[in-house]
């Protein structure tokens, strides 16, 4: 078949034209992505609707430059100069309370306070919050079990996460660090050995009250050296020595967070301690 030079130019115009075809679209001009919607349904028990475009987004708060830090809108108890954010309670000369309040006693060497003295409590009044505190036992602290390295956080004044030297220091489960004292051992043994900062850092929920009556329990989450150790706990009561516990009685909506002293010798260091009200 013999072609003629017209007919080859059309073959060859085909041709271009297929290959113009077989090419990708042109992208389409970036959109940006919707920051929310207003056609979405309504998330059950709430008012706003899922990914709702009117629903008010949480303020920026700046984190602390270091992991431990305490980001923008903590409240600062301890940063290693000063214990004013600290109480403690008059005794006379028999040791008894006076019902008078009385400065922090504890010593503070080279940035890090000695807990020694006698229990003190923050000058604020917390609920439900978030803490964060360091604490260390020296390796050569007399005695064992819950003699050695002993302290505590009472949230509410009323409700212990055990602090105590539970590297090879066998004691009762729920009386070792991380433990909701009395009542929950902890998930896991988190310390690190004696002579290391431990990190604590807690979630605290405080109990719902009516008419001063507790209706829902306290709950804490708590991490040791960044593992969790209570997830979401039930807190069954005030916080008691060899004895069960319960929510009878009135209760505050707010207390003071108290920290104990133990009496260890030498005594337990703190530092790094600070507060979110949630």
């Amino acid at each position: 078949m013999k072609y003629t030079a017209t007919t080859l130019l059309l073959a060859l115009a085909s041709l271009s034209a297929s290959a113009a075809d077989s090419k990708p679209a042109a992208p389409a001009a970036d959109k940006p992505s919707p920051i929310g919607y207003s056609d979405t349904p309504v998330i059950p028990g709430t008012k706003w609707k899922v990914h709702d475009i009117d629903r008010p987004r949480p303020e920026a708060v700046a984190p602390g430059e270091k992991p431990g830090d305490a980001p923008a809108d903590a409240i600062v108890i301890f940063n290693g100069s000063t214990s004013d954010a600290l109480q403690t309670k008059e005794k006379d000369a028999k040791g008894k309370e006076t019902g008078k309040l009385a400065p922090c006693p504890w010593k503070i060497e080279d940035g890090v306070m000695l807990i020694s003295g006698g229990d003190c409590w923050t000058k604020q009044e917390f609920g439900s919050c978030q803490l964060h505190l360091e604490w260390m036992s020296e390796p050569n602290t007399k005695g064992n079990s819950q003699k050695k390295g002993n302290a505590g956080v009472f949230f509410m004044d009323r409700y212990e996460s055990q602090m105590l030297d539970t590297y090879n220091n066998p004691t009762y489960a729920d009386g070792m660090t991380g433990s909701v004292y009395g009542q929950t051992p902890p998930l896991v043994n988190a310390v690190r050995p004696s002579g290391q900062w431990q990190v604590y850092d807690i979630v605290f929920t405080a109990p719902k009250l009516e008419g001063g009556k507790v209706v829902e329990p306290a709950y804490i989450t708590t991490f040791v050296n960044g593992i969790c150790v209570q997830n979401h706990t039930k807190i069954m009561g005030p916080t008691k020595h060899k004895n069960v516990t319960d929510y009878s009685g009135e209760f505050p909506e707010k207390a003071p967070i108290r920290i104990q002293d133990h009496k260890n010798d030498p005594p337990v260091r703190i530092r790094n301690i600070w507060i979110r009200p949630l």
